[in-house]
């Protein structure tokens, strides 16, 4: 095996890398380590595909924000909790508890011209359409926003996203992991499994009953996606904190950068994609 000394020596290989970053709620801020990580060792994706929270962090990184600046959007309480985007409503007549309209209003903060093709690498982001019970890729137009949103609209908690009398929700639902979205475009493709399975010691509430079964079947529609994968990293954050753990994302992110780093030092020809 050669030394990592000598894999920064050799030639850089043209490959198109993509990056799949998986849902997970509040553990995906584990994404931003990883992708600092990658950063630090010269591995810098041109295409991104992500569901629910890898969505938002992988739109960011695809529109240009460095970690450190997703980290201060965090600390500035724009990507702090999902309560923060929420704006409730008392109806019961409406699709979920909240609507997007603050989240919507983030992405276009952020990203002025709010279009797939203004980015600086190219995104993809999973949904699932409820007409058809599918989940689809969106990678073009000028509704950013909208998909986004979409993407990581949490069934039940916020309002179904519409286009026409198609209705979509989170893409975790049915995909977690999307690496199907970027697999004809990529040579090689780095996913991030936020969520990757643990055998649950006890349950002694009905919500663990119930995190465990969601995080099974989030497991099962990742299959594919994993498989498709030629590197994966999965930070272990899940073993001390969950899907609502928003006041821990410093030691969240921690967790990704851990990972991917240690992961990096067990497979060092990934510094062959050094770009």
């Amino acid at each position: 095996m050669k030394k990592i000394s000598e894999f920064f020596s050799s030639p850089v290989l043209d490959e198109t890398v993509g990056l799949c970053l998986s849902g997970g709620g509040a553990l995906g801020f584990a994404h931003i380590g990883v992708i600092q990580s990658l950063e630090d060792h010269g591995i810098r994706p041109t295409h991104i595909v992500g569901s629910s929270m890898g969505a938002i962090v992988g739109t960011l990184y695809a529109a240009g924000y460095s970690p450190p600046q997703m980290l201060q959007l965090i600390k500035d309480d724009k990507l702090y909790k999902v309560t923060k985007l929420m704006t409730f409503h008392p109806s019961f007549f409406k699709s979920g508890l909240s609507d997007h309209n603050l989240l919507r209003t983030l992405i276009h903060e952020l990203i002025p011209h709010n279009s797939f093709e203004g980015l600086e690498k190219k995104m993809h982001v999973c949904v699932v359409n409820l007409n058809i019970a599918e989940w689809e890729i969106i990678e073009s137009g000028n509704e950013l926003d909208k998909w986004v949103a979409a993407s990581a609209s949490i069934p039940g908690i916020f309002e179904t996203v519409s286009k026409g009398e198609i209705y979509y929700i989170d893409g975790g639902l049915l995909n977690n992991l999307p690496a199907q979205g970027i697999a004809e475009f990529c040579k090689t493709i780095i996913g991030v499994d936020v969520i990757p399975h643990k055998v649950p010691a006890q349950l002694k509430k009905p919500i663990d009953t119930l995190a465990f079964s969601i995080r099974a079947m989030q497991h099962q529609n990742s299959k594919e996606g994993r498989a498709m994968c030629h590197y994966l990293i999965e930070p272990q954050a899940i073993e001390e904190f969950h899907e609502f753990s928003f006041d821990s994302y410093q030691a969240i992110y921690q967790y990704g950068y851990s990972a991917a780093t240690k992961y990096i030092v067990e497979h060092p020809e990934m510094l062959l994609l050094r770009k």
